[in-house]
């Protein structure tokens, strides 16, 4: 009874852990797209598609850069756990003894761990520095060489590629204190360094485009490149001062440092201490990597590479094969539709995957508290994929019609033309799959093993090269456009689900578990809603978007269906609502 109690309480504490953490990096991800909105409209209404081409561009050049360098290092070091929970090191003391020198010897223990396992990820993070420094230069001179004409023409190009590049690198130099900041979830700590470099990003992009055209200036993509380096300056500045200022007690370094022999469980001096020693040293490279982490990334590395095509495939196909002008309608599209994905649904998939990594990957997978983590997990993972639906409900049946109405309001007349408002259109549809996929493939990641790493990353490459033909097919055969690339990235996003959900199910039936697509599916009435919105785009004429009446009606209905959904799923809602405050 106390052992089933110790367990369910321990399963307990990481939803408050995912409860608190996800309020703060959904604040960052509100705050920082917030601020570059508000930024966007005053840049956006002084620069013309083109030059945003090359600003996505650019910014296809740092994402690579940075993801190459430290996505999979970041996704190793979550499995280095912290040190051993209380739990665990109150089961390694016998209850009976009170001899109060084994207890000291073992708080010394527990403390050398933390101290350990903080100096192993700090170490590991030096890797993606290394790796930033190569790639940046590397993909910096191949986007040099390989720039068109018209890409090159846009005033202050090359320079703005040289601050990107720099600014990665400035970036790239925070990861030991990001590494300990993601390892012991100081979600407040980087809440507050992320939105400061975030307005730090606006203010420089926003204010030199302002104080530019004020002076006559014409800076073209120059103020994009200031921006980033301001992000990395205020980002580098903002996790120094939290971490190297904040505790000046800590047993560990910021720097490369090797790292000691661990002690663990030994009291008696001897042979099974020499053993236990040179079996610890083996388990770094040079005395600072963790042989088991640098593996584990390495397994990583190839699936990364995989999802980062698949994740920009779409930018780097619109950068081969469209105009600037067509790149910088797409970015438009991306930036405004994706919105909801970046301040909500990242944050939620981040928190989520932190978590079960830690309730995942315990060493005896055969316990019962091994067990009660699979199915907290399960549970967490139904709730979300539960609230997916209800929102892909709503982003399906009122966000067609009424995006154009809102779009007027947001761009610039030099934006405004139908091509831009079918394409936000249809990127509504886009939201639901990618926020499904995101989800799923967390789980994926916090679950799978080395070996099902490497499978998933061939699986990834197939759908990598399905999504590169169909692409080509619906750009250059069909010539559908833009809008035919968000329909590939649909059928992407929808197989790449599918793939993932089967995976899930399989691991959950080796844990004694399963999943069915009825927990998370929305009630029937819930589907209603969209049977009745689909049905009035169906018998309804061309839209008028410029008729005040029409326009009136669209806003009315979407509010019909909003609150349909809501009493609808109320019951579920009300739960969910209760249960995340009470956490």
């Amino acid at each position: 009874m106390v052992e089933g109690k110790n367990s369910r309480l321990a399963a307990q504490q990481p939803q408050v852990s995912a409860a608190r953490g996800t309020s703060y990096l959904i604040l960052i991800q509100v705050v920082s797209r917030v601020l570059t909105f508000a930024s966007n409209q005053l840049v956006l209404r002084r620069l013309s598609p083109e030059v945003f081409g090359v600003a996505t561009q650019l910014e296809l050049y740092y994402i690579t850069v940075l993801f190459f360098s430290r996505e999979c290092l970041r996704a190793a070091i979550q499995r280095e756990p912290l040190a051993r929970s209380s739990a665990d090191v109150s089961e390694k003391k016998n209850p009976s003894s009170k001899d109060d020198k084994q207890a000291s010897e073992q708080e010394r223990e527990h403390a050398q761990d933390v101290s350990r396992s903080s100096q192993t990820v700090v170490n590991m993070s030096y890797l993606a520095i290394a790796l930033g420094i190569l790639l940046s230069g590397f993909l910096g001179i191949c986007y040099h060489l390989w720039a068109t004409t018209e890409t090159a023409s846009v005033p202050f190009f090359y320079q703005s590629v040289q601050l990107v590049g720099f600014s990665c690198i400035i970036e790239l130099g925070t990861e030991p204190f990001f590494a300990v900041v993601l390892q012991r979830m100081l979600y407040k700590e980087r809440a507050a360094v992320e939105m400061t470099a975030a307005f730090a990003r606006s203010l420089a992009t926003c204010g030199f485009t302002i104080w530019a055209s004020w002076k006559g200036w014409y800076t073209g993509v120059l103020p994009f490149g200031l921006g980033y380096l301001a992000f990395a300056c205020a980002l580098l500045s903002g996790y120094s001062w939290q971490m190297l200022m904040r505790d000046k007690t800590r047993a560990f370094s910021f720097w490369l440092t090797p790292i000691q022999s661990r002690y663990e469980d030994i009291f008696i001096v001897g042979i099974l201490y020499t053993k236990y020693k040179n079996r610890s040293g083996s388990q770094y490279l040079f005395d600072r990597f963790s042989r088991r982490l640098v593996w584990l990334g390495a397994n990583m590395y190839l699936q990364s590479i995989v999802k980062h095509f698949l994740t920009q495939g779409d930018s780097m196909i619109l950068a081969a094969f469209s105009t600037l002008e067509d790149q910088g309608i797409y970015a438009l599209a991306s930036n405004y539709g994706g919105l909801v994905a970046r301040m909500v649904f990242q944050p939620i998939e981040e928190s989520c995957r932190n978590i079960w990594t830690g309730q995942l990957n315990t060493t005896d997978k055969d316990s019962r508290s091994h067990k009660t983590y699979v199915e907290a997990a399960k549970s967490q993972l139904v709730n979300v994929m539960r609230t997916y639906s209800i929102f892909a409900i709503l982003a399906l049946s009122i966000g067609p019609s009424t995006i154009p109405i809102f779009l007027r309001f947001l761009i610039g007349s030099r934006w405004m033309s139908p091509k831009v408002q079918e394409l936000l259109s249809t990127y509504c549809c886009y939201i639901p799959f990618l926020a499904f996929n995101g989800i799923t493939e967390a789980f994926v990641s916090a679950s799978a093993s080395p070996s099902d790493m490497r499978r998933h990353a061939v699986w990834l490459s197939v759908f990598s090269a399905c999504f590169c033909l169909v692409s080509f097919l619906l750009l250059n055969v069909v010539d559908s456009g833009a809008v035919g690339l968000v329909w590939a990235n649909v059928i992407n996003m929808s197989i790449r689900t599918i793939w993932s959900f089967f995976y899930i199910r399989k691991y959950l039936r080796q844990n004694n578990s399963d999943l069915q697509v009825s927990e998370f599916s929305p009630k029937l009435q819930t589907f209603g809603v969209l049977v009745l919105a689909a049905s009035r785009r169906a018998v309804e004429p061309s839209p008028s978007y410029d008729d005040l009446f029409y326009n009136i009606f669209v806003l009315g209905f979407a509010a019909v269906c909003g609150i349909m959904t809501l009493f609808s799923e109320r019951a579920f809602i009300l739960a969910q609502y209760k249960s995340y405050f009470r956490a």
